[in-house]
């Protein structure tokens, strides 16, 4: 292999820093939280199914018995469990040293949320926004804080459904799919504006993970739709979860991460491959829709950031 290839080797010593991976059990999280706890860090393995979650607790304790792994319920989808489970981390006196804003649910029929937003932008966007608004005071005291929010490449299909955010009045499972990854995005270097402009030693970061094979293309899609991607995208496109975790990884851990970086495969279409830095459609780029955006998710979440608006 090419030795240029950033891989799990590079990964410095995390001992003594902490770690929250939401959708930790399985896919990308699951690997990353392996990947992590081999190196030292605490884990916090935030998830919405416990028993999944003890099974995985289980299986990588069983590989490394020295492994610091502690579980912790999470349902990004439900604004009160992720206020409920930020209370807990303020309450037990957690140091946080870096958020992976990792899970996320993909092209399900259309389902609200326990508030009533549609499940995908529920959890996949505004259950990360809650979540890093609340735990943001935590990790200004972290060592080397950042938080990396996954995105997807089919975040450069996507807009904002400003005028129809349920999809109450038209609802395409992949287009809102693709609305909640374009949103991370937004979210992700809206983020860095803010950070940079109040000189906050957090980093954000985005990353993705190419095609990688996951649970997600089994939970979420049905139909044809879960037949293309299981049977046709998985076996033509995709990579294993162990590498699709790759740009994630990089991004939560190497000393070279830069706030405001987009981190994704480096192969044909970013697909597959090594992690490198990679260019979002421009209109994820654009201030004045993030800005817009930020406003919109303050007020859904009750979550507001002391932070100043870039400029």
């Amino acid at each position: 292999m090419d030795e240029s290839k950033w891989t799990v080797g590079r990964i410095p010593d995390q001992t003594g820093r902490t770690f929250i991976v939401t959708g930790a059990n399985s896919g990308l999280g699951l690997a990353t939280s392996r990947q992590l706890a081999r190196r030292g860090a605490h884990v916090i393995m935030a998830v919405r199914n416990e028993t999944k979650g003890r099974q995985a607790i289980a299986d990588l304790t069983a590989a490394q018995p020295d492994a610091s792994l502690e579980l912790r319920h999470l349902d990004l989808a439900d604004l009160d469990s992720v206020r409920a489970f930020a209370d807990r981390i303020h309450a037990d006196g957690i140091t946080v040293d870096v958020l992976v804003n990792n899970a996320g649910v993909m092209m399900p029929p259309r389902t609200l949320s326990p508030q009533g937003h549609e499940i995908q932008f529920a959890g996949n966007h505004l259950g990360h926004f809650a979540l890093t608004g609340l735990l943001l005071d935590i990790l200004q005291r972290g060592n080397d804080p950042r938080v990396v929010t996954v995105s997807s490449g089919m975040h450069r299909r996507g807009h904002i459904h400003f005028d129809d955010l349920t999809g109450a009045r038209r609802y395409s499972p992949t287009a809102f799919y693709c609305q909640s990854k374009f949103a991370n995005v937004l979210f992700g270097l809206e983020l860095d504006r803010r950070l940079r402009a109040a000189a906050s030693p957090v980093r954000s970061l985005l990353a993705h993970p190419g095609y990688a094979v996951t649970n997600l293309q089994s939970s979420g899609p049905t139909g044809l739709m879960k037949l293309l991607l299981l049977r046709l995208g998985n076996r033509l496109l995709a990579q294993d979860a162990e590498m699709g975790a790759l740009p994630q990884l990089y991004a939560a851990t190497d000393p070279l991460a830069e706030g405001g970086q987009f981190i994704g495969p480096d192969g044909q279409g970013e697909y597959k491959g090594y992690p490198t830095t990679v260019r979002p459609v421009a209109s994820a780029e654009d201030p004045a829709t993030a800005a817009r955006l930020w406003a919109l998710s303050e007020e859904l979440t009750d979550v507001r950031y002391d932070l100043p608006a870039a400029v």
